[in-house]
C-alpha cells in the first residue's frame, strides 16, 4: 500500500540517540552534498577515526548516510567522503496563523518536498481548527506517499501512537507514533509534526495562553490531541520561536539575532548564545505587547498602546513606512537590551515592502547610534519551516543545547 506505513520498513536507528552520532549527522547536514571525510569528521568532533568509523557505519547501514565520492589526501589512497541521506527520515511543519493553515514536509536536511495552503479562521475554535490541520496532515503524508490521502484506510496507517513528548524525534523499528512515506513497507520515517501558532503559550506543557483576540484557545491542550488525532509525536511552539530556530539552524547564521515577524500579528524570536530564549515560562519575545504609548489605543491584550496594535493600524491605513518606523521602535528597544548581532524582519506585511520595512528598522536604528545590521527574510513560509526543524532538530543534537559550536564541547565517549 502507498502512503504513510506504521512499520518502519527496515528503518532502524536507536544510534540517534547518541550524543556523538549526532554531532556526526549534524556535520553531515552542514557539508551539503559534498560531502565530509571520516578524518574531517574526527577533527570536528574530537572523537577517534575508530568511534568515527563505527558511528559513520551504522548510519549508513541505517540509510542515514552515503559515500559521495572520494577527495585526494596528502598520502596514501584517497579519501572516501559522506553525505547525509536527506530522503532517509521526513518531518511535517504546520504554521496555524489567525487566518491561514500551512502543512508542508520536509526531508532530514530541512528541504521542502511538498506543501499545502488553506484560509482558516482561529477564531472558528480549537476544534474545528485541529479538524483542518488533521485533515491537511494526513492529506500531504498521503499525497507525497503515493496514497489518495483519504478515507479510514488513510486514518488507519497514520498509526495510534502517543507523543514522544516536546523535542524528541527519535528512528526506531516500529516503535509508536512513527509513520513511514513510500510504498511496500520500504519507505522512510515521518519523525513528528512541529506546529507553529501565535502566542503567548506554553512550549513545555503543549498547550496556548491568551492567544490575542482569541482567548477561547487559552489551555487547550494542543499538542496532545493533535498528537492523539495524527499517531505521531507532536511539538508546539510560537510561530517566532519556530521562525527563529530554523535561521538559527542554517550555515554562517548569526550567534545572536532577533527574528521580528509582522504578519495578522508582531512578535520576535530571539536566539543568544546560538540557542533560542523562550525564557523559564517559555513566554520571551511578546514584542508586540511591548507598551510604547501610554495613552495609545486600545490592544486586544488587555493593554493600551501595544508596539503590535501601534504598527498593525498604520499598515491597516496604509502607511507602510509609519509602519516601519514603530517596528524600528521595538528593534532598538531589543539591540539595546540584549546586545544581539542582527535584526531579521519577516512576515506577509513585511514582505508586501521588503525595502520599506527594512530601509524604516534600519534608518531608526541609526538615528540611535545602533550600528546593528538589518535584513529581511524572504521565504514566505520561514514559520512552517521553523516547525518542522522542532522535530528536526533534536537529531542533529541542536535541541540539547547550543546551536552554534556544537563541536567544542567534549564527546560523551572517545573510543
Amino acid at each position: 500500500m502507498g502512503g504513510v506505513r506504521k512499520d518502519l520498513g527496515g528503518v532502524n536507528v536507536p544510534a540517534l540517540r547518541s550524543h556523538n552520532t549526532a554531532l556526526v549527522l549534524d556535520l553531515l547536514r552542514g557539508a551539503g552534498k559534498g560531502g565530509i571525510s571520516r578524518l574531517e569528521l574526527a577533527e570536528r568532533t574530537g572523537l577517534t577515526p575508530q568511534a568515527v568509523s563505527k558511528i559513520t557505519a551504522r548510519l549508513r547501514a541505517d540509510g542515514l548516510a552515503a559515500e559521495a565520492g572520494h577527495r585526494a589526501s596528502t598520502g596514501g589512497k584517497p579519501r572516501t567522503v559522506l553525505r547525509l541521506v536527506p530522503s532517509a527520515a521526513h518531518a511535517v511543519g504546520v504554521h496555524l496563523d489567525r487566518d491561514e493553515l500551512t502543512v508542508l514536509l520536509t526531508d532530514l536536511a530541512g528541504t521542502t518536498v511538498a506543501l499545502r495552503r488553506r484560509p482558516a479562521d482561529l477564531g472558528a475554535g480549537a476544534g474545528p481548527v485541529l479538524d483542518a490541520v488533521t485533515e491537511e496532515v494526513r492529506g500531504l503524508l498521503g499525497e507525497y506517499g503515493g496514497d489518495d490521502g483519504g478515507g479510514a484506510g488513510d486514518r488507519a496507517v497514520l498509526g495510534a501512537g502517543g507523543p514522544d513528548g516536546p523535542g524528541t524525534a527519535v528512528l526506531g523499528a516500529g516503535g509508536p507514533g512513527t509513520a513511514v512515506l513510500g510504498s511496500g513497507g520500504s519507505g522512510t520515517a515521518v519523525l513528528g509534526v512541529g506546529v507553529a501558532m501565535p502566542g503567548p503559550l506554553d512550549h513545555r506543557a503543549g498547550v496556548p495562553g491568551r492567544v490575542t483576540g482569541f482567548p477561547e484557545w487559552a489551555g487547550h491542550p494542543v499538542r496532545d490531541e493533535l498528537a492523539r488525532r495524527l499517531g505521531l509525536p507532536v511539538v508546539l511552539d510560537k510561530d517566532t520561536n519556530a521562525a527563529a530556530l530554523g535561521l538559527a539552524l542554517r550555515p554562517g547564521a548569526p550567534g545572536s539575532f532577533a527574528y521580528v515577524h509582522l504578519g495578522t500579528g508582531l512578535g520576535a524570536g530571539l536566539v543568544l548564545g546560538g540557542a533560542p530564549l523562550r525564557g523559564d515560562r517559555t513566554g520571551a519575545g511578546e514584542l508586540g505587547h511591548q507598551t510604547v504609548q501610554l495613552d495609545g489605543p486600545p490592544c486586544g491584550c488587555g493593554g493600551r498602546g501595544c508596539l503590535e496594535a501601534l504598527c498593525l493600524a498604520a499598515v491597516a491605513r496604509g502607511e507602510r513606512a509609519g509602519a516601519a518606523r514603530i517596528l524600528g521602535v521595538g528593534a532598538a528597544n531589543l539591540v539595546r537590551l540584549l546586545d544581539i548581532d542582527q535584526v531579521l524582519l519577516g512576515g506577509r506585511e513585511v514582505l508586501t515592502a521588503p525595502e520599506v520595512f527594512a530601509d524604516g528598522v534600519r534608518d531608526v536604528l541609526t538615528g540611535l547610534g545602533l550600528t546593528t545590521p538589518v535584513g529581511v527574510v524572504a521565504e514566505r513560509d520561514a514559520v512552517a519551516e521553523g516547525a518542522a526543524w522542532l522535530t528536526l532538530a533534536p537529531v542533529f543534537g541542536a535541541e540539547t543545547g547550543r546551536l552554534h559550536g556544537l563541536y567544542g564541547g567534549e564527546p560523551t565517549e572517545r573510543r
